[in-house]
């Protein structure tokens, strides 16, 4: 990984392997909380995990758990890069 950048990026642009730090939340309505409730909170570490071999949907690991989202709802989530 290059060094960070630490301007706001979606999470549908991080590669597998990388982690980031949730900074925002742009989805609005059902999925706005269904998003926050399975821990897509902004200031938790979210790692990107890998992609399904159609490039949809995406596996993250977020709060010790695998999650996998659409590539149009990680396209909501802020994140900021993080150094390992």
């Amino acid at each position: 990984m290059s060094s960070p950048d630490h301007s706001p990026v979606t999470l549908d642009t991080v590669i597998s392997g990388d982690k980031a730090r949730i900074v925002g939340v742009k989805a609005k309505g059902h999925l706005r909380k269904r998003l926050l409730e399975m821990g897509i909170i902004p200031g938790a570490i979210i790692e990107s995990i890998r992609v399904a071999p159609l490039g949809d949907p995406v596996e993250f690991r977020v709060k010790g758990y695998n999650l996998s989202i659409r590539k149009g709802d990680a396209a909501c989530i802020e994140v900021v890069m993080e150094v390992e």
